[in-house]
């Protein structure tokens, strides 16, 4: 078979695609995957339950990982789980936080993973306290948290927007 002129022509504006290195692109991929796992890791917002309405401040240091203290008006409860009512605690009946301090003996005991680890390696509490909880309720909770060894209370709030100053 004869090669027409066009067949010439074309085959010599054809551009040739040579073989792509990937090796760069690889690289690229696998760094973004990397930085991508370690700051998806990162806690930066505590959820305050839905009964709880947290006060206000200009608090700028972001949250840590810590066991967590939610103390509602009508609950104390500790990750998650009921361990006492308001009610008693301010009724003052001696053993009304006895259940408080068990689960916190508990959370140190029942270590599963890193991230439990790095939580009661801590040592630190965050008590997220509707504001409408008298302080005595706030205080015993804290003091509770004391004696079981949680010497790092921290007190969760609303961030308010920086004020600027006028000039």
């Amino acid at each position: 078979m004869r090669n027409s002129r066009r067949l010439k022509r074309m085959s010599r504006n054809r551009v040739k695609i040579g073989k792509m290195n990937l090796t760069s692109l690889m690289d690229v991929f696998t760094i973004l995957v990397f930085f991508l796992l370690v700051n998806s890791g990162s806690v930066e917002l505590v959820e305050a339950p839905k009964d709880v309405k947290l006060p206000q401040s200009f608090e700028e240091s972001k949250p840590r990982e810590t066991v967590v203290i939610s103390v509602s008006p009508e609950d104390v409860m500790v990750q998650g789980r009921l361990v006492a009512k308001v009610a008693d605690v301010l009724d003052d009946k001696e053993a009304s936080l006895d259940p408080l301090v068990v689960r916190l003996a508990e959370l140190k005991e029942n270590i599963v993973g890193p991230a439990t680890m790095a939580v009661a390696d801590s040592q630190e509490v965050t008590i997220l306290a509707d504001k409408d909880v008298p302080f005595i309720v706030v205080r015993k909770v804290m003091s509770a948290c004391t004696e079981e060894g949680y010497e790092n209370v921290s007190l969760a709030v609303i961030q308010k927007a920086a004020q600027v100053a006028n000039n």
